[in-house]
């Protein structure tokens, strides 16, 4: 028997059995939501400046209403000529869109949205609301710069997410996977968006990657090495040479922690502490631990001390050199333009005989979006969740740091994996990406506060480490500076000013693409290019139009700087220096039990896997 739609009453049964475990996986999703909506105070202060900048933004409009009305009427007169292009399109006549997604939106690639009428209107209606929300918010006056930009930031993330990609009915891709799959998708996707709360803290971590696909040790991070040192914030890896002859002076990197050090090792033909080794240099690295409640007053002094300065006092044990050469990547290099300064303060500056900044921000005058989410109100909310918890949660981080790129980094894997049912592939550069580290509430706070929002470490004196009131501006260490120019984590027009700080000499390189790309860039893949500029002016745009293009990665021209200044001086070589030779035992093999560390692990929500 056949039912009114033509589907059979075997059919009928099967959608109605599909349909009952949809509802069940939902009730059970509403229950998981309702017991995380406790009261929390970073959330609420979000919540409060969003409203802030809407309510601000509607009374800039209601000052000028004739902005209001022109763009009513726009939209009107554009709405009037998507329905007159519906009926030309109904006679079969052949139509030019009104308006197309912008280069690079992936959102709208799939074919429908061209060749069909339904969704074709659907995509021109999004577009151009959005299109007219932003011009909107671009043309109003009377609004302080901070409070627009994060206006524009707010409305985008809602503009966004109301995107007709996101909901099944209005995606074409969704709705076909739907009917293959007779709803199959939609139970295997609501499976997938409760397992991901689970591994969430606030808001909602999207699993990017297959992570079943990767483990740290076997596939990703395996550069030959021992762990030399540890105590209870690093442990530091030597890694084994690759040649005959080494450079006398050994080099220490100094990765971020928020993240782990392996973006630098990811894989044996982009890792940069490969490419390191090969090149005759000594390589040490600093692992940091994944730091829980336990940790939650150690600060930024403490990090100083424990880290680089430990790690330097271990090397010269190790190879019986008393100077490093330091390379040192984002928050890492703000850690170590600190740590150079208070031993310039201390007098004892000679121990880094160079220091190389990798989208470091020392100067915080444009933080980006990054800004928005660190107003007053909202950071005091931020301390307040670190003071009950002792810490930061990385997870929490993760989801801040992909709602800058939301398209990207958030709905597409929504879409992908939810509405689709799909489960996202295996990329290793996402599989780090979701690897997070905690943040000790004793460093974090300080760090967001001193730096992002007071910027005082351009100030001499602004900043006090262990009784010593440092000043970037007593350097005189050789600083080599690169930073991405698509970068919106350190952006390219802050880290310069970093440049201008020191008194001695200072390369300043900008590389192209991003904060990841542009930085692990390796030189067979002959990409990005870079520029170099011999002048520091005081602009970064004048530095910029008197630069040099260069095509290929920046890593050959960093060593040229290496070895023709001397830092790492080809006319000194020794024997290569083997983990262990020195007075520091051999405790484990790279890479060690810190980055192996887990966030649940840290926090006991799971049990520790063993080593």
């Amino acid at each position: 028997m056949q039912s009114v739609e033509g589907l059979s009453q075997v059919e009928l049964d099967e959608w109605n059995e599909q349909l009952q475990e949809i509802g069940q996986h939902y009730q059970a999703l509403m229950h998981e939501l309702l017991e995380r909506m406790a009261p929390d105070a970073a959330a609420d202060s979000i919540q409060a400046d969003m409203r802030e900048a809407f309510q601000a933004g509607a009374e800039a409009l209601m000052r000028n209403p004739q902005l209001l009305w022109q763009t009513q009427a726009r939209l009107v007169q554009d709405q009037y000529q998507l329905w007159q292009q519906g009926l030309s399109a109904m006679a079969g006549e052949a139509i030019e869109p009104l308006v197309k997604a912008a280069k690079g939106d992936r959102r709208f690639k799939d074919e429908a949205w061209q060749e069909e009428p339904y969704y074709r209107a659907i995509m021109q209606q999004y577009l151009l609301f959005s299109g007219a929300v932003e011009e909107l918010i671009d043309r109003l006056e009377g609004l302080p710069e901070q409070q627009k930009r994060n206006l524009g930031f707010y409305a985008r993330q809602l503009v966004n997410a109301m995107a007709p990609t996101n909901f099944i009915t209005t995606n074409p891709e969704v709705m076909r996977r739907t009917m293959e799959t007779r709803g199959q998708n939609l139970i295997e996707g609501l499976a997938q968006l409760r397992r991901d709360l689970a591994n969430s803290a606030d808001g909602l971590n999207v699993a990017m990657t297959d992570r079943s696909a990767f483990e740290v040790g076997r596939n990703i991070a395996v550069t030959p090495g021992y762990v030399v040192y540890e105590n209870e914030l690093i442990q530091l890896i030597q890694y084994t040479p690759t040649t005959e002859k080494v450079y006398k002076t050994p080099l220490l990197i100094v990765p971020p922690w928020i993240n782990k050090y392996y973006i630098l090792d990811l894989r044996q033909d982009n890792s940069f502490v490969k490419w390191l080794v090969d090149q005759g240099h000594t390589v040490f690295l600093i692992s940091w631990r994944n730091p829980g409640p336990e940790q939650r007053d150690l600060t930024w002094a403490d990090y100083m001390q424990m880290g680089p300065i430990a790690a330097m006092e271990a090397i010269e044990q190790a190879c019986g050199e008393k100077s490093v050469n330091l390379v040192s990547y984002c928050i890492g290099g703000t850690l170590a333009a600190s740590t150079v300064a208070y031993l310039t303060s201390t007098r004892r500056g000679r121990k880094i005989k160079s220091v190389t900044y990798m989208a470091t921000l020392q100067d915080f005058r444009d933080p980006g979006e990054l800004g928005v989410l660190l107003s007053e109100p909202i950071l005091k909310g931020i301390e307040s969740r670190m003071e009950q918890d002792g810490y930061l949660d990385g997870r929490s981080m993760a989801y801040t740091f992909n709602l800058l790129r939301e398209n990207d980094l958030f709905w597409s894997f929504y879409v992908n994996n939810y509405l689709k049912g799909e489960n996202p592939a295996a990329f290793d550069l996402l599989y780090w990406n979701t690897d997070g580290t905690n943040l000790p509430a004793g460093t974090h706070g300080w760090y967001l506060r001193h730096m992002y929002l007071e910027n005082r470490m351009v100030e001499p004196g602004g900043i006090e480490l262990d009784g010593v009131k440092i000043d970037l501006r007593k350097i005189s260490t050789p600083s080599y500076f690169v930073s991405t120019r698509e970068d919106h984590i350190a952006k390219w027009n802050s880290t310069y000013y970093g440049a201008l700080l020191p008194k001695g000499p200072v390369t300043f390189v900008l590389g192209g693409s991003g904060h990841i790309a542009g930085v692990v860039n390796p030189p067979h893949k002959s990409k990005y290019g870079y520029w170099t500029n011999d002048e520091l002016p005081p602009d970064h745009e004048a530095w910029l139009e008197g630069a040099d293009y260069h095509e290929g990665s920046w890593w050959p021209h960093w060593q040229r700087w290496m070895t023709e200044a001397g830092y790492a001086d080809a006319d000194k070589m020794v024997p290569a220096r083997q983990p262990g030779e020195g007075q520091l035992p051999l405790l484990e093999e790279a890479p060690g039990r810190y980055v192996r560390m887990t966030i649940p692990e840290v926090l006991g929500e799971v049990a520790a896997k063993e080593s």
